[in-house]
């Protein structure tokens, strides 16, 4: 569709608007006076969130993002679907699956006069989708834009037999500066290292950043949160569905050797990202469905 058949028929006034994007993609614009957004409907990618009141975006978005079907845009909230990681059967395919470089659909709008506007977006199996994985699906992404941002993956499988997925919500959180941040709900967790051949160890007091981070932290709690003191800011990260977390930094030498990102940019983000990884794989019956919920806010 385009943005203006997407605005005749799913536009809400004075909230939610369809513009065309960098690259000429479709996006969704929301203004509702508890917070700004910016929703990618390619890659069903939320790419910016900023509460009324605040000074600054709780996201990071690249400067040098790529805006090009096929590929990944660098920041938001790009969905990780259906693997995380490296292909599992070692077939050659993309890491962290499809979901975030195809073009999703509008399903759904809806305003309400407490400042909360939901989006739902869907992907769905095609034969583009079942070469690459031999499976049918139907994904649901429930945004919720109001003083916290909520995201809401829903799964369904629509095949006769069970599938498995791993998946993440692979949310970039803008920090101001990555040596003064600190993240809080980690205490005794254990964890595998990435940069460290997925060795198994177990995080000790609050986690600050000094180096390459790539950590898959597993039986997490429900809650954690960033502590950025250069801003000051903490953000609250509530998640369900999830037994892991994911908390990312490339650091210097390898952003360095990322042409989506500015060679500074590591200084400036962290990921920590709501997820089933590792062991914590998600089987789904035929006909069921699974969600994964996060919700980002400012903490008081």
């Amino acid at each position: 569709m385009s943005v203006e058949q997407l605005n005749a028929e799913f536009a809400i006034s004075g909230q939610l608007e369809f513009i065309q994007g960098k690259g000429g993609l479709p996006f969704i614009a929301i203004d509702n006076g508890a917070a700004c957004a910016l929703i990618s409907i390619y890659g069903g990618q939320v790419l910016r969130f900023k509460p009324a009141g605040t000074a600054d975006d709780l996201l990071f978005l690249s400067d040098k993002a790529h805006y090009v079907q096929g590929q990944a845009i660098k920041g938001g909230v790009p969905i990780c679907w259906p693997w995380f990681g490296d292909d599992p059967e070692n077939r050659g395919r993309a890491a962290h699956g499809f979901a975030r470089n195809r073009m999703w659909r509008v399903i759904a709008t809806e305003g309400s006069d407490e400042g909360v506007t939901k989006v739902t977006l869907g992907f769905s199996d095609s034969e583009d989708t079942r070469k690459i994985w031999p499976h049918s699906f139907d994904l649901r992404l429930e945004i919720s834009v109001g003083q916290s941002l909520g995201l809401s993956l829903v799964t369904r499988n629509m095949g006769d037999q069970p599938l498995v997925i791993t998946q993440a919500l692979h949310t970039y959180f803008s920090v101001t500066d990555i040596n003064r941040v600190f993240i809080t709900g980690l205490d005794g967790v254990g964890y595998l290292d990435k940069v460290d051949d997925f060795n198994q160890k177990q995080q000790c007091g609050d986690l600050s950043i000094s180096g390459e981070v790539d950590r898959i932290y597993t039986d997490v709690p429900a809650v954690l949160a960033i502590n950025d003191v250069a801003r000051p800011r903490a953000v609250q990260i509530e998640s369900s569905g999830n037994k892991t977390s994911v908390v990312w930094n490339p650091w210097r030498d390898k952003t360095a050797n990322m042409a989506d990102l500015d060679d500074e940019a590591y200084q400036h983000f962290v990921c920590v990202e709501t997820a089933n990884a590792a062991d914590d794989r998600i089987e789904i019956a035929a006909g069921e469905s699974y969600q994964l919920t996060a919700y980002y806010r400012v903490a008081e």
